[in-house]
């Protein structure tokens, strides 16, 4: 409960001082010493306010949050930048315990997850790979594992709605394209497959490089835009990656990527062990 308490705490303090957003540069001239990981710049908090309202309604049963928990327009794959989703499937998890949610808000967060994994899964069945990631140019960003990861967690939470297979299948689909079936011929793994990253862009990893990683990490991911300037082979989209430990674009280990992996092997495996597939 005290953790509830300082969530609450902390949601007073935001809702008093809405104009105050991190910036790192700024705080840069003022402190020391300066902070020097990427800045993160998010000039919106409206995705951030619909998830910590999300919560903190599922939490307290308080309806004072259900204002700011707006009806999703569109899908937003969850991103660094991008939360609202994760507070959408919040919702969906305990809509049943939650008798005052409004059955409009989650009749829409059901309908469109529904419509977005149903365009997944034809956008798989139409591809080389028999995969949902990789059917736009689009998908292959900085991180482009984690929006693989993420499409199959939204596959999976279209499951447990409809009870569909072929959602699991296409969630699985995903997973195999991060082990090894993709363009690269890589399993983006540390440790799993018969080809993985053996040079990541990891503090630990760099600093004993004689060594073998460790093993259950997950990079980065292929990643056209290559701002580390390292020596690609490939500028395809699907095959730009490069095993160096140079390589932040494409082979860094980072928390907000391995996470929704973490999430999507660890569903699969529970839901095989279920009997489900």
């Amino acid at each position: 409960m005290e953790y509830l308490k300082s969530a609450e705490l902390a949601w007073s303090w935001a809702q008093s001082n809405p104009e105050v957003y991190y910036r790192q540069d700024d705080m840069n001239k003022v402190f020391q010493p300066e902070v020097q990981t990427g800045a993160y710049g998010d000039n919106s908090v409206a995705d951030e306010k619909i998830w910590a309202a999300s919560e903190l309604y599922i939490s307290t049963q308080n309806v004072d949050y259900l204002q700011y928990i707006s009806n999703p327009e569109s899908f937003n794959l969850p991103s660094w930048n991008r939360v609202d989703w994760l507070g959408y499937y919040s919702l969906l998890r305990f809509s049943s315990e939650l008798p005052n949610l409004p059955e409009n808000l989650i009749s829409s967060i059901k309908s469109i997850l529904i419509e977005t994994a149903n365009s997944y899964v034809e956008s798989a069945n139409a591809s080389y790979y028999y995969s949902v990631m990789g059917q736009s140019a689009k998908d292959f960003v900085w991180g482009s594992n984690s929006v693989a990861s993420n499409q199959g967690i939204a596959l999976i939470q279209a499951y447990i709605l409809t009870e569909d297979s072929k959602y699991l299948q296409h969630a699985l689909g995903n997973l195999d394209y991060i082990l090894g079936k993709n363009a690269t011929g890589y399993s983006f793994v540390t440790g799993f497959g018969y080809k993985t990253p053996k040079s990541p862009h990891h503090r630990l990893a760099e600093a004993e490089p004689e060594k073998e990683p460790l093993p259950g990490f997950m990079v980065g991911g292929p990643n056209p835009g290559q701002q580390d300037g390292c020596n690609y082979t490939s500028k395809i989209p699907d095959e730009s990656f490069v095993d160096e430990a140079c390589s932040y674009a494409s082979n860094e280990i980072a928390i907000n990527w391995n996470a929704p992996f973490a999430y999507l092997v660890n569903a699969l495996e529970v839901l095989k062990v279920e009997g489900r597939f």
